[in-house]
């Protein structure tokens, strides 16, 4: 097999060719997995058969059934009938305070709706079809059916997204170092946590859409057209309507366009700097225009064109909890999914051997992590780890995928198993803990519940088993 050639100033490495089994085989396999457990947690659950979308997932959900069945973006009717399929749960009292246009708040995206409306709008074929066939199944948009729908749409989206990532890593790196580092960052972060248990949220379509975006700067990496830059900001447009936050992403074609102004510095500074206005401009202008969707929702529910749902407050800027939000017990980053520890050590070493393809990516994590550890709720909320850097999954897996292209096999296939099993147990942990079983599974906190008590877990609970 030829491997992919590095080297720290030439160009971008050739990929390597085919392998007996194709990566994008083993990667609609998972995906195709994930669809399967999922469903069949779905058929075994009544509860779950009546409320899939649950919690935030029910703000994103929203924008969908109410646009597609009732023409509007007013959503009381529908946070009645959703949070009301979860009578273990009070309905929050904010869904009856109506904002200033007279309409119920949402304080979340309108992009995952988007992701989700081919799944949906087919569902909604299907179900007309059943119906005049004889069939009676509620064509309201609340069934569990169209909330189905969304999760196999949120699956997809991430198991593209991985797709897409792998793609990126074979193009820099070669597939060996691509498919082992792309598996080991879905399957040992909390992006499984994401893709399979709680695919209704904004970050498993977040997976896809920043893998197109980070996949389409480095395939045109070698083009500096105006072009190129207003391809970059559409699709970082695009993750800002998924995630606003994600917005920070279009760092990256600005640290890109100062690398390359610094390689062409005999130019001149005033021809220079007329480049980087119009990139940025192009780049800007892309980005807005995509993101208008999200616009058009605030001024409706808001009256406004830019708003924080959340609050004013909402947003620490100058007191971000930034080692918090690296390393406590509470959701840290690098605590509840060590494998980013790889990652990140990964993406140094890449700035440090190939400033032009590492900082840029460098670039976009310290901004994410400045953005995330500045949200007054930095721990966000209920989360399986920190769940609001799944959006860096692609920057993350080129990391790792940096690592991994030197490593021994062997090495190789047993740093990754231990990772994966390591992590998989955690989710047992957390999913038996949220289930209510704390005295078996207690919740991923301090060293024993964080470290040891996911090895402690599955003795307790075959004795539990074996006691009933």
């Amino acid at each position: 097999m030829v491997r992919a050639t590095m080297s720290r100033s030439g160009p971008p490495d050739r990929t390597e060719p085919a392998r007996a089994v194709p990566g994008g085989l083993v990667f609609a396999l998972v995906g195709m997995l994930l669809i399967g457990a999922f469903s069949a947690a779905v058929a075994r659950s009544p509860k779950l058969r009546t409320g899939i979308i649950a919690g935030d997932a029910i703000r994103y959900y929203v924008y969908l059934r109410s646009a597609v069945f009732d023409g509007d973006l007013e959503f009381h009717n529908d946070y009645v009938v959703l949070f009301g399929q979860h009578a273990d749960k009070p309905q929050p009292r904010w869904i009856h305070r109506p904002t200033v246009t007279g309409h119920a708040a949402n304080a979340m995206s309108v992009g995952p709706a988007i992701v989700w409306s081919p799944f949906f709008l087919s569902t909604c074929a299907a179900v007309w079809i059943a119906d005049r066939l004889g069939f009676d199944y509620p064509l309201d948009g609340y069934g569990t059916a169209f909330q189905l729908s969304a999760a196999v749409a949120g699956i997809v989206a991430a198991t593209l997204g991985a797709y897409l990532t792998f793609v990126l890593c074979r193009r820099l790196f070669g597939e060996t170092a691509a498919t082992w580092a792309v598996l080991v960052t879905w399957l040992g972060s909390n992006a499984l946590y994401y893709s399979l248990v709680c695919p209704t949220y904004s970050h498993a379509a977040s997976m896809l859409v920043t893998a197109l975006f980070f996949l389409y700067w480095a395939a045109t990496r070698a083009d500096d057209s105006i072009g190129r830059y207003a391809g970059l900001g559409a699709l970082g447009g695009l993750c800002a309507l998924v995630r606003w936050q994600d917005a920070v992403f279009l760092v990256v074609p600005a640290v890109d366009a100062v690398l390359r102004a610094r390689q062409r510095r005999t130019e001149g500074p005033a021809p220079l700097a007329r480049c980087f206005c119009a990139q940025m401009l192009a780049t800007a202008v892309c980005a807005l225009l995509v993101f208008t969707p999200q616009i058009a929702a605030w001024w409706v529910l808001y009256g406004r064109p830019f708003a924080i749902p959340q609050g004013e407050d909402w947003m620490q800027w100058g007191s971000p909890q930034l080692l918090q939000v690296l390393v406590s017990d509470w959701h840290g980053l690098f605590t509840w999914t060590p494998v980013f520890v790889l990652c990140v050590g990964g993406l140094a070493l890449l700035a440090r051997d190939r400033p032009e393809l590492g900082w840029p990516l460098v670039a976009a994590f310290l901004v994410s992590l400045y953005a995330n550890a500045a949200v007054r709720q930095w721990w966000a909320g209920e989360a399986f780890g920190a769940r609001r850097f799944v959006s860096l999954f692609p920057v993350f897996a080129v990391g790792l995928a940096w690592l991994y292209r030197e490593l021994r096999p062997r090495t190789r296939v047993a740093l990754s198993l231990s990772i994966v099993i390591a992590n998989g147990l955690l989710l047992m942990q957390y999913q038996l803990n949220r289930h209510g079983l704390e005295a078996l599974a207690p919740y991923p906190r301090g060293f024993y519940g964080l470290v040891v008590a996911r090895f402690v877990v599955p003795i307790e609970l075959v004795a539990h088993w074996l006691r009933q």
